[in-house]
């Protein structure tokens, strides 16, 4: 049996496997609508997002809290089910980004955490509140409100472009999409990268290296690193199926699909809340598209995606528990 300090070295370093798998499997929702309206060629979009996820990620948010503390009980988790945990979120990022569904790795690990907890110590052990709260009410409530948002906002767009003074200005949207494609990256950094941080010192603290669940200096450098070079690598599968297949984009419906989904994501990240920038993006993408009309927008490719994301949550908790299970008969 490994000792506890060779577990602890296992769980930083699949944590920060993790928070690299969700760089290059979200790049795609920060890049794919700069990239589609051909504002940025690919390279210039994902460098662009890897500097401005590394910035975000070094920011302190509430998630990180949220995940340390309020979805399991911290005296319930141990190494194991940390370890669990980040099995369970990994598996499920690598899976959906082979077939190129653009999935949630935030509720991928919350689950995750959630399966391999309740495998370990039974559901008294999981916050139902908090998880209620802060994960399940936002997960079905941020999307809507990505969507209507930039419903709004396109749908007075639209309703500008009647003057002869806006339509010629028109082009002016190819350069503030430059500026909310990086807001977006900015807040995908200050929102994703804390659960992995979130996750790295819950498995320090299960394993007695620090007394309280507080993130240290050096993993917050250590995530940002990762998170930016993740990002960097890119994620060219979703990037299609985000940018190119839900509907056609111009530079003024990117920029306002992206203001949408970062004005949501940067709320919900100071109210602690581990919403997913995938959910955001794609759901901003869809309210832009139907703004031009129901016609415009290929709902077929959205079913798909919905039940990729309902099916993330007990997904991820299944292969962390079995996981779990797994762990407790090589004992």
């Amino acid at each position: 049996m490994s000792s506890p300090v060779d577990i602890i070295i296992v769980i930083v370093i699949l944590g920060l496997v993790f928070d690299y798998t969700n760089g290059f499997h979200d790049a795609a929702n920060v890049v794919s609508t700069v990239i589609a309206t051909r504002v940025l060629a690919p390279m210039t979009a994902i460098i662009l997002a890897a500097l401005l996820n590394f910035l975000g990620a070094t920011q302190i948010s509430g998630v990180a809290h949220t995940i340390t503390s309020e979805l399991v009980n911290p005296e319930f988790s141990s190494q194991i089910t940390v370890l669990c945990a980040l099995i369970g979120a990994i598996v499920w990022n690598i899976a959906t980004w082979y077939f190129g569904i653009p999935s949630s790795s935030s509720y991928a690990l919350v689950g995750g955490l959630v399966g391999a907890t309740w495998v370990h110590a039974g559901g008294s052990a999981i916050l139902w509140n908090g998880v209620i709260d802060k994960v399940a009410i936002p997960m079905v409530l941020s999307p809507i409100g990505g969507f209507l948002l930039s419903f709004v906002i396109m749908k007075l767009f639209i309703m500008a472009l009647r003057f002869p003074r806006f339509k010629k200005n028109k082009g002016i949207f190819s350069h503030l999409q430059i500026a909310s494609a990086s807001l977006v990256a900015l807040a995908h950094g200050l929102n994703d990268a804390q659960k992995s941080m979130g996750i790295i010192t819950l498995g320090l603290f299960a394993g007695g290296i620090i007394p309280v669940p507080v993130i240290p200096i050096w993993v917050i450098g250590a995530c940002a690193i990762v998170m930016g070079l993740g990002t960097a690598t890119g994620g060219f599968r979703i990037i299609r199926t985000v940018g190119f297949e839900i509907t056609k984009l111009e530079p003024i419906q990117g920029f306002a699909a992206e203001s949408s989904a970062s004005c949501v994501i940067l709320i919900a990240s100071f109210l602690g809340m581990p919403v997913s920038s995938t959910h955001m993006i794609v759901g901003s993408i869809t309210g832009v598209g139907a703004a031009k009309g129901m016609s415009h927008v290929r709902w077929l490719v959205g079913k798909k995606l919905v039940i990729a994301w309902i099916l993330t949550l007990p997904a991820a908790a299944l292969i962390s528990g079995f996981s779990f299970y797994l762990f407790k008969l090589l004992k």
